[in-house]
């Protein structure tokens, strides 16, 4: 039996997207992401909403921190739906001003699943499956960047 989690490296929006996918189509109990604008991901589009609906309806729960909201709130109105139809399971927050600095990019899933940029100006990353002990310091990473930000993108009576 191989004790190694897979790693799988990626350099290109489509490699980071088909892993990222993978880490969706995985995650079962929790989803935690972090991103300054989540415009390098396909949030918006109709398989991921599935994806998402899909893990929300199972009883996960999701928590995206992000730098800035604006990017999701122009292209993304079906993760917005998602988020105001599941928002007693999905949250989103918003780093403080002291934060926005930090440049990295990563999704977290059930504590054993990651897909992460190195810097979310570039593509270059790596997904790692099963890989509890490679998860465990951005998993530290977000329960900082989380305990530190204010709610955001919250749905109001008249939706978004």
């Amino acid at each position: 039996m191989n004790s190694e989690p897979a790693i799988v490296h990626f350099d290109t929006r489509r490699e980071l997207e088909a892993q990222w996918r993978v880490l969706l189509a995985r995650a079962h109990r929790r989803l935690d992401l972090f991103d300054p604008d989540f415009a390098s991901f396909p949030l918006g589009a109709v398989d991921v909403e599935a994806l998402l609906r899909t893990f929300l309806r199972g009883g996960g729960v999701l928590r995206l921190a992000l730098h800035d909201p604006a990017h999701i709130e122009r292209h993304y109105p079906r993760f917005l739906r998602v988020l105001r139809d599941y928002g007693h399971l999905a949250q989103c927050r918003q780093t403080p001003k002291s934060l926005r600095h930090l440049p990295d990019s990563f999704t977290l899933a059930d504590e054993v699943h990651v897909v992460r940029r190195f810097h979310s100006d570039h593509m270059r990353g790596e997904a790692a499956f099963e890989a509890p002990t490679v998860v465990e310091l951005p998993a530290q990473r977000f329960a900082a960047l989380w305990e530190e930000s204010k709610p955001s993108l919250q749905s109001t009576a008249t939706g978004l």
